[in-house]
């Protein structure tokens, strides 16, 4: 009769055992640690981080490149930006925000191009990343030549994945503003969510680089994860809407790689038979919210070439593994 009730507290309690089981966080953390390139696992269940691990002598309070993962945050900070009005709404043609960081030899459909289809990948424009990162990045101007891609699809239709994208949201924050990336990064998520947001990397104009080479705490990442699990708060105060986390997790297109869907710098992805949301940087930096699960999960990895595309899927294993636990 005591192991009854017992187990009717926990479950009364939204508590799953297994969650907080020893044996069980243990079998986790190890098997998280066996894959080549793990830095650090963070889970946090319903508000309390039951495991914060570090590998290979990495600690989950040291600042670490996030690479891509950076997207996800650039496209939280264009919500704030859409809340505070600073921005009228995704559908804000881009070239309004940047005025006269616009070249003046661009394609007329460059015009066309709004706020929500550069967060959603699906600006048409000939992609910056991949085998054209190099060339982008050693260019004396981003924004421009970013801008002179040619077309290789229509404003927004398929995916095109690339950082350019993400860069001219930076440009286009800061052309607004007047502020730095950085500054509206600090004010608007890193201070109500307590976390420190060193600078990274700038452009030849200044532009933080908007979609890469980011530097984060494994914790920090977290805390932003569990704000967005709990609805874009933070100690009662609303950082970021919930109408905009749901606008951010709507499907629009799909990933190339993966076929998950893609909305305005999250991924979307079913593990466990539960919805996963999450962002990807290069080399395996993730940061996954499952609502249903009250669950949050941050994995830092060897952000240097080379990485196997496969990795993806064995930290997923991981989460998944994870999900079937709680």
């Amino acid at each position: 009769m005591r192991q009854l009730l017992f187990w009717g507290l926990l479950i009364w309690c939204g508590v799953s055992s297994a969650a907080f089981d020893e044996r069980t966080r243990a079998d986790i953390a190890e098997r998280a640690g066996e894959l080549a390139r793990t830095h650090t696992l963070l889970v946090a269940v319903e508000g309390e981080t039951v495991i914060e691990r570090g590998y290979r002598d990495y600690r989950t309070d040291e600042t670490v490149n996030i690479k891509s993962l950076s997207k996800t945050w650039i496209a939280t900070l264009v919500g704030a930006a859409i809340d505070r009005g600073v921005i009228e709404s995704v559908d804000q043609p881009v070239t309004e925000l940047l005025a006269d960081r616009v070249p003046a030899n661009v394609d007329p459909r460059v015009r066309e191009i709004t706020v929500g289809q550069l967060l959603s990948m699906q600006s048409g424009l000939e992609r910056t990343s991949g085998g054209n990162y190099g060339a982008w990045v050693a260019s004396d101007n981003w924004v421009a030549d970013a801008l002179r891609r040619p077309f290789v699809g229509e404003p927004g239709g398929r995916m095109l994945y690339s950082t350019g994208n993400s860069h001219l949201l930076s440009a286009a924050l800061t052309q607004t503003t007047g502020r730095s990336t950085l500054a509206l990064m600090r004010d608007w998520l890193g201070e109500p969510l307590g976390i420190d947001i060193p600078p990274w990397t700038r452009d030849p104009q200044g532009i933080y680089f908007g979609g890469n080479e980011m530097g984060l705490a494994p914790t920090a990442l977290l805390a932003f994860a569990e704000m967005i699990r709990r609805g874009g708060r933070v100690d009662g105060e609303q950082v970021i809407t919930e109408d905009w986390i749901e606008a951010s997790w709507q499907h629009r297109t799909n990933s190339v790689y993966t076929g998950h869907a893609y909305g305005y710098g999250w991924f979307t992805t079913e593990l466990a038979g539960v919805t996963a949301h999450y962002g990807r940087g290069y080399g395996g930096q993730l940061l996954f919210v499952v609502p249903d699960k009250d669950l949050s999960v941050v994995i830092t990895s060897d952000p240097t070439p080379p990485s196997s595309g496969s990795y993806f899927q064995q930290q997923a294993a991981i989460v998944e593994k994870i999900i079937r636990a709680i």
